[in-house]
């Protein structure tokens, strides 16, 4: 909401809306907004090799492999890591995303798009 929109009633309402999980940005906000994330991707997290869901590429590329119906030997010798990193890697995502399984990773990966 803009300030010049601003009123107690308005107020209330916007706040009772986000409360619910809703919201509205006008679009001109909207526009600058989604153009600041695409620098943020470019510039900060693209060159660290991260994503915005907080994976790192090598993870998003073991999710997809996983994916794809790999086992975790055929994974390793695909990306020339050990199978202990590969299970290293899915245990790190798993317990940082808070996820039950490698199944619910690649569940999670694919409704965030990330494969």
């Amino acid at each position: 909401m803009r300030r010049s929109e601003a009123s107690a009633d308005r107020l209330v309402a916007v706040i009772q809306a986000a409360d619910a999980g809703e919201g509205a940005v006008p679009p001109d906000l909207l526009g600058r907004l989604l153009q600041q994330v695409g620098a943020l991707q470019r510039e900060v997290l693209g060159p660290r090799g991260l994503t915005f869901a907080g994976l790192a590429e090598r993870e998003v590329e073991v999710l997809r492999l996983v994916a794809d119906g790999f086992d975790t030997a055929e994974i390793a010798t695909k990306l020339s890591y050990s199978q202990r990193t590969i299970k290293n890697i899915l245990h790190d995502v798993t317990n940082r995303l808070h996820l039950r399984n490698r199944c619910h990773a690649v569940a999670y990966a694919l409704r965030n798009g990330l494969i």
